[in-house]
């Protein structure tokens, strides 16, 4: 079969299977502001390229897979995405990004509204699915079969408001935030809190001081547990009509300390952005650690948009803007590409070489 042939039948079968693909390009610069600090952290010359732009409406979840593709979210809010006779509305996508040939694909459609997205040290994808026509529950695939298993969806018999994010632990044990930002679903919690998934099954509700949580991590040495809290102070913002406003709650990075068998106490700000008000402040979002445990935030501070790097001490490291784009979650590479770092933003993902080299599981 020729070249041209082998391509149209290809094309052919990627239709017929459902997946879309995006054409090849070359990284664009975006045009922000070079970042600025520590230039161990980003190097001079470092820049943010975009590798993608074809999302719905809000891309989410990077994540480094162990096949040396980089996953993430494109969530479709239902007020907006629809198919092209407005009629029908789209379903989320989980998209895969090929690093060697520039190539986007969908992965998984519907992806039951996925948000966060994880890999455990076995490889499997972990995924937190939301509401809006979403799963509400944290699933598990494995990668090499493509089966996934439901691993929590309901709590003390109800269902989830909407799982935001994860973060994994040495042990394996599994950590989320379940906030509610878009859904006509009925809620069903008593509230917004954080959770852990440990390995025999069990849920534990660790967390309900957190705000309207949103990202979490676990830091590298195993010892503090952050959380975002991001209260944008409704629960279906799709609703809200034009010219009716919000009153905004707190935004905050909170740090508490984590023990051994996966409980938090003693919870203090890491950083309150509730003194970024003026100019406005959004707030933080996602958040991951490179190996020396510095915490790299997401900020979508609408007078200083962008990833800000944190030392352990709190102390600003670095800040890689984003120019007026509200920026959403951050991941780091695998092996070779362990300081590479892609972020997503709007409909977009971006991605920067930097200084460091981002912590996975061992």
């Amino acid at each position: 079969m020729g070249v041209v042939k082998r391509s149209i039948f290809t094309l052919a079968v990627l239709a017929l299977v459902g997946l879309a693909l995006t054409p090849p390009a070359l990284a664009v610069d975006p045009g922000f502001p070079p970042p600025t600090g520590d230039s161990s952290v980003v190097p001079p010359g470092a820049r943010l390229d975009r590798i993608f732009d074809g999302g719905c409406m809000l891309t989410e979840g990077v994540a480094a897979g162990h096949d040396g593709m980089i996953y993430f979210s494109d969530i479709t809010f239902s007020k907006f995405c629809k198919d092209p006779s407005g009629k029908y509305i789209q379903a989320g996508n989980i998209w895969k990004y090929d690093p060697r040939t520039n190539e986007a694909s969908i992965y998984r459609s519907p992806s039951g509204m996925s948000n966060g997205l994880k890999f455990d040290r076995d490889g499997n994808m972990i995924a937190a699915l939301g509401a809006d026509y979403g799963g509400r529950a944290l699933v598990k695939t494995d990668m090499k079969t493509g089966r996934s298993w439901i691993l929590t969806g309901l709590f003390e018999g109800r269902p989830y408001n909407a799982l935001n994010d994860i973060s994994i632990d040495e042990k394996g044990r599994i950590y989320f935030t379940d906030p509610r930002y878009l859904g006509h679903e009925p809620i069903e919690q008593a509230g917004v809190a954080a959770y852990r998934l440990d390995p025999d099954g069990s849920v534990h509700r660790i967390a309900t001081d957190c705000g309207k949580c949103n990202g979490i991590l676990v830091s590298p040495d195993q010892k503090r547990l952050y959380v975002v809290s991001n209260d944008n102070g409704w629960w279906e913002f799709q609703n809200l009509k034009e010219g009716e406003k919000t009153l905004q709650g707190t935004h905050a990075l909170f740090v508490y300390d984590l023990a051994p068998d996966g409980t938090v106490s003693n919870r203090r700000f890491f950083k309150d952005y509730s003194k970024d008000r003026t100019p406005a402040c959004a707030g933080p979002d996602g958040v991951v650690a490179d190996e020396e445990g510095n915490a790299w935030v997401v900020e979508r501070c609408e007078h200083r948009p962008g990833v800000t790097v944190y030392a352990p001490d709190g102390r600003e490291l670095a800040h890689i803007s984003t120019g007026k784009e509200l920026p959403t979650n951050v991941g780091f590479g695998r092996g070779t590409d362990a300081n590479l770092l892609y972020l997503t933003s709007g409909k977009n993902v971006y991605k920067i070489r930097v200084g460091k080299k981002g912590y996975q599981l061992p």
